[in-house]
Formats: structure tokens, C-alpha cells, sequence
């Protein structure tokens, strides 16, 4: 089960990850993501994305022709570094 969703089916990257990010930093702590992506580096961006940031990756399956991710908001998410 899941709190929310990003509907990012069609959306290159970056975009699937700066949309689960904003999303994310409006929950609570312990609610849950679900994220629809198309983009094959989704698969690589957001696994990193929750690794760097401190968010926990639950999941990941193909739904529908459609890789879906469901994350875990961590407690203190770490604010990615521009750089």
C-alpha cells in the first residue's frame, strides 16, 4: 500500500527523480511513495536517488509495461549537493 503517487510514464531523466524528490519532501516520515516511471534509467537513478538521499527503496516491479518503485520516506533525508 502506498501514500502517494508520481505519475512520471513518458518522462525522461532527470524528471522522474526531481518529481519523486518534491513529492517526497512534502510527507511524513514512514509514508510511502509510489512512482511510476517508463525511462530505463529510471532503474539506475532512483535506487541511487534514495540511497544518497535516505530514503529506503521497497520495491520494484514491471507493472503494466511500466517500472514502479515504492519509497519509504527516511526521517532526516539528506539534501542532495549540487555540485
Amino acid at each position: 500500500m502506498w501514500d502517494a503517487e508520481v505519475d512520471c510514464a513518458g518522462l525522461l531523466c532527470p524528471l522522474p527523480v526531481l518529481r519523486a524528490r518534491k513529492r517526497l519532501a512534502n510527507m511524513a516520515e514512514g509514508r510511502v511513495l509510489r512512482v511510476i516511471a517508463t525511462d530505463p534509467m529510471a532503474a539506475i537513478d532512483l535506487p541511487h536517488f534514495c540511497a544518497e538521499a535516505g530514503h529506503l527503496l521497497l520495491e520494484t516491479r514491471l507493472e503494466g509495461g511500466a517500472q514502479v518503485y515504492l519509497i519509504r520516506r527516511g526521517a532526516n533525508p539528506v539534501a542532495p549537493v549540487d555540485g
